[in-house]
């Protein structure tokens, strides 16, 4: 009985040590990074493509004030509101002082210069599908932009939420690796794929979440409720969106409906940043959106 006591208790470390390293923060390979040479210009386009402005400018930035990034944003969910946070290249108050392995942890994995989890908001989960390299480029495009002094604001989270320790656990249970469409895609739709799965983030506002925040991955891009609590985002799949891919490139290039009817509310910023894509990466992006299943998960 005494042995079967003593692995009983070490069955039961081992299972508590695996559960802690689960949740224990994420880090790139320390040699990843190694000769890796930034691309500027695939920088500006992940820079675009990610939405960066719309997030982390000041509220109400127009024109060029858009490329300083001081943060300030609120942004509304059901645990309360995120904050954005300042990254400009301000070596205080932004993220001057960061190397390119704390950018490359911070976008890829979600993990803070100081080994802290960052909450889902900031939409890590998708930018994971990036590369090293892109996050050495997008890095070195951010050093291009005006620094600014002004402090990061706090989350403003209850309990438990405030406990970042937790966002372990959501990553244990919701982070994913690969793609969420699979199969045999042309050149074209895997262009698509990388940018709307990966830095344009489309995912993580047009499709559905359960009651921890997770997405509903069965009901990829089918819409889901906005979080401002006004409407309803739609459904992007080709089950709510009939328009060709014609239409939807010139959508994101100009924000004009097939019905000339215009781009309104966050999507005006989407496609304000998408506008700045080529018109190859556009035409990617509704290949790809052709191609994604219609869910039978969620009704419109």
């Amino acid at each position: 009985m005494r042995g079967v006591g003593g692995t009983a208790i070490i069955l039961a470390l081992v299972v508590v040590g695996a559960g802690w390293y689960a949740i224990t923060p994420q880090t790139i390979d320390q040699d990843a990074l190694d000769g890796v040479e930034p691309d500027l210009a695939r920088g500006e386009m992940l820079f675009y493509a990610g939405g960066c402005a719309s997030c982390h400018a000041s509220p109400g930035a127009e024109g060029e004030e858009k490329l300083v990034l001081a943060g300030g944003l609120r942004l509304p969910s059901d645990f309360g509101a995120f904050v954005a946070p300042n990254i400009s290249p301000d070596p205080d108050a932004g993220i001057g002082n960061w190397s390119d392995a704390d950018f490359a942890d911070a976008l890829l994995k979600g993990t803070g210069p100081q080994g802290q989890h960052y909450y889902p908001a900031f939409p890590y989960d998708s930018y994971g599908r990036m590369s090293v390299e892109d996050a050495a480029s997008l890095r070195a495009f951010l050093a291009t932009l005006p620094p600014d002094p002004t402090p990061s604001l706090p989350h403003e989270l209850g309990f438990p939420f405030s406990i970042r320790l937790g966002v372990g656990v959501w990553k244990m249970l919701f982070a994913r690796d690969g793609w969420v469409v699979e199969g045999d895609l042309s050149e074209q739709q895997q262009h698509g794929r990388f940018l709307v799965e990966g830095p344009g983030h489309c995912g993580e506002c047009h499709t559905p979440r359960n009651a921890l925040g997770g997405l509903q991955l069965d009901a990829w891009l089918s819409g889901a409720p906005n979080p401002s609590g006004e409407g309803r985002i739609p459904d992007i799949t080709p089950g709510g969106l009939d328009w060709s891919e014609a239409d939807i490139a010139e959508y994101l290039k100009s924000g004009f409906t097939p019905d000339y009817d215009t781009a309104g509310g966050e999507m005006a910023d989407v496609v304000e940043n998408i506008s700045h894509l080529s018109d190859e990466d556009r035409a990617a992006i509704a290949a790809y959106l052709k191609i994604v299943p219609p869910s039978a998960a969620v009704t419109n």
